[in-house]
């Protein structure tokens, strides 16, 4: 089973990962990713375009599925405003052994930093407000992932 989704809602990280492990596999792997409040971070703004995003997002889900033998696979993304704490990604993978559901977690967590149209502005408390740009160790993390790399 892969369930994949983005929107503006909150991620209910403990209904999901119920949902996701209904089926009782053998190994599940995840990972949460929240928003940072380094230097004084008030808002993260996603931005996206819905059906580009949703497409890429799906993409790699199916990627994953047919690299990894994978029991059920969970790939949500949040956009819009968060706050500091709030979940923005919950990435859960299952299998009948961990050695593949981690590594579909991390590969779908480093993919989609380079694959997936999303923009992210942050806005701090001293009114400080910008787009963040990728990060070289994004790609590094990304290019392990791609074969004969």
């Amino acid at each position: 089973m892969i369930r994949v989704s983005v929107g503006p809602g909150a991620i209910d990280v403990a209904a999901e990962y119920a949902a996701h492990d209904a089926g009782g596999h053998g190994a599940s792997a995840s990972f949460v990713g929240r928003v940072r409040g380094d230097d004084g971070l008030s808002e993260l703004f996603l931005e996206h375009h819905p059906v580009l995003t949703l497409a890429g997002l799906e993409e790699l889900a199916a990627t994953a599925a047919a690299r990894w033998t994978l029991a059920a696979l969970t790939l949500i993304h949040r956009v819009g405003g968060m706050a500091p704490g709030e979940t923005i990604v919950l990435v859960l993978a299952s299998s009948a052994h961990r050695g593949e559901a981690l590594a579909a977690v991390e590969f779908l967590i480093d993919r989609l930093k380079t694959d997936v149209m999303l923009w992210k502005r942050e806005t701090f408390g001293d009114g400080r407000v910008g787009w963040v740009e990728q990060r070289d160790g994004d790609h590094e993390r990304a290019e392990r992932w791609v074969p004969g790399q």
